[in-house]
């Protein structure tokens, strides 16, 4: 029987506990190549053109997810019972509506699925073998509501993830099966063969398997799907937890993951889907990730949200593998290097904006995914959460100009905590340059720069993108600066 995806629910339980994964072993040695039915890597795939995309804006369910799950916990910690993670078709069109007058007009496209919710592939399958419900509603009637109002489907799933029956033939091949694809003991050499994740994993290395990945793509585009998130990556490469100094996964190795995400770049190139990869190690600076995603996750999960994930969380800190950086911040400072237009988009995962303390903080984590080129993924559940007031700061239509030109600026330093990584800065395709401030600390704090030190010389008018104010001409700037504040501005020559 293929095993509930719900298990996720308790991975998640444990990563929040104690973190993500570390690099025990990230590849295949010589005496490790699996047996018959085996493929060997080709050439690569052709990545021409796929770092075209700006960042995605779009509303996810995570948080309504996550929520629940936490009063679940605490139910069951009480001595009662959990209640299922679903949402009814009803509470879906009311968040599509919302997401729709809100901020659809405002260029946030679409609505995503994320993990929690079952997602079934055997009660009404189709022929194809791939997933069809997330949690008691059909994708295919999903994805219709949400473009009855203009708006995308973006899905969590896994082109590497079997949902269907194991005896579904994979279309394109000479009776290769679902079955067919898993891991075989005793003829496949992984490095923890003992280990169970709660999924079942495609060998990318087993013959059909880059005919079920490009079935997969196929099978979500024609549902009118062209945003893939796919989590867990890390499990698949190494099968090692960082945090909990656990093995959470056999582990597929370097050049198994490295052949899968040609297969997956192959096919969602072929098909027009955007692939967003979650919980990937990121190893050798991310040279697979970067080559073969339109998007990589740079920091750890948003969980309960706050300044903590921005700013505090293992402040400072990079690590070898998932997740390299515990906080937005220090995740985009340290990538920054290889981030920008015509490349790969960094990931700050989610925002929840009710879990901030002051404005500031919430201009600040708005600006900040701006400035790096990053999505601006909104989770806050409408009617709950989301309050009215907090719409403005998704709405600034100054900052959101950064995304539709497809804007990518730079820490004036790659090194953490140095007060020069907290100034940002980059050029608009007309010309124009944007500089933030930004303030990271718990106190009150003075940033400064020359125009010059950014190859900007003379003076520029200044105009502040969330004061919506101008404010004049300078050739710096030497401002002070609240505590979690930022300073965003537009300079135009004179």
């Amino acid at each position: 029987m293929i095993k509930n995806l719900n298990m996720k629910l308790f991975l998640m339980a444990l990563t929040f506990f104690f973190g993500g994964c570390e690099d025990k072993g990230t590849g295949w040695t010589p005496d490790m190549i699996p047996d018959d039915p085996v493929i060997t890597p080709g050439d690569d795939a052709d990545t021409e053109g796929i770092h075209t995309y700006n960042a995605p804006l779009y509303w996810s369910v995570y948080e309504y997810c996550w929520k629940l799950e936490r009063r679940n916990e605490e139910l069951v910690n009480a001595g009662g019972q959990g209640q299922a993670i679903d949402m009814s078709e009803g509470s879906w069109q009311n968040i599509i509506d919302y997401v729709a007058e809100n901020l659809l007009p405002y260029g946030y496209n679409m609505i995503c699925t994320d993990g929690f919710m079952a997602m079934d592939g055997t009660s009404e399958p189709d022929p194809t073998g791939y997933m069809t419900k997330y949690g008691s509603v059909k994708l295919k009637k999903l994805s219709e509501m949400c473009k009855a109002k203009g708006l995308k489907l973006g899905v969590y799933d896994n082109p590497l993830w079997i949902h269907g029956p194991e005896e579904t033939i994979i279309e394109g091949t000479d009776n290769i099966t679902f079955k067919d694809l898993r891991y075989k003991q005793g003829e496949d050499n992984v490095l923890y063969p003992d280990a169970d994740d709660g999924f079942w994993w495609v060998v990318a290395s087993h013959k059909g398997a880059e005919e079920y990945i490009d079935g997969f793509f196929k099978y979500y585009k024609n549902l009118g799907v062209d945003f893939i998130r796919m989590d867990f990556l890390c499990y698949y490469e190494n099968g090692y937890d960082r945090g909990m100094n656990a093995i959470k996964g056999k582990g597929y190795g370097r050049e198994n993951y490295k052949l899968a995400l040609q297969y997956i770049c192959k096919a969602a190139k072929k098909y027009g889907v955007f692939t967003s990869l979650v919980m990937p190690n990121m190893h050798e600076d991310a040279v697979l990730e970067r080559e073969y995603g339109n998007m990589a996750r740079i920091v750890g999960d948003t969980w309960s949200g706050g300044w903590h994930h921005v700013s505090n969380s293992d402040r400072g800190k990079v690590f070898e593998d998932w997740p390299s950086c515990g906080n937005m911040f220090d995740g985009f400072t340290h990538w920054s290097k290889y981030s920008g237009r015509g490349k790969m988009i960094m990931d700050g995962d989610f925002i929840r904006l009710n879990t901030f303390g002051s404005d500031a903080e919430k201009e600040s984590v708005i600006s900040l995914q701006l400035m790096a080129g990053g999505p601006v993924a909104i989770t806050d559940v409408p009617g709950d959460s989301f309050a009215n007031s907090d719409l403005k700061f998704c709405q600034n239509e100054e900052m959101l100009a950064l995304n539709k030109d497809g804007f990518a600026g730079k820490p004036l330093s790659d090194v953490l905590n140095s007060t020069n990584s907290q100034i940002w800065y980059g050029q608009m395709t007309n010309g124009d340059w944007v500089i933030g401030l930004f303030n990271r600390e718990d106190s009150k704090q003075f940033r400064s720069v020359k125009f010059s030190d950014l190859g900007i010389e003379g003076k520029m008018k200044v105009r502040d993108l969330w004061k919506h104010a101008d404010e004049g001409e300078a050739d710096n700037l030497n401002v002070e600066l609240e505590a979690h504040a930022c300073k965003i501005v537009r300079l135009t020559k004179l």
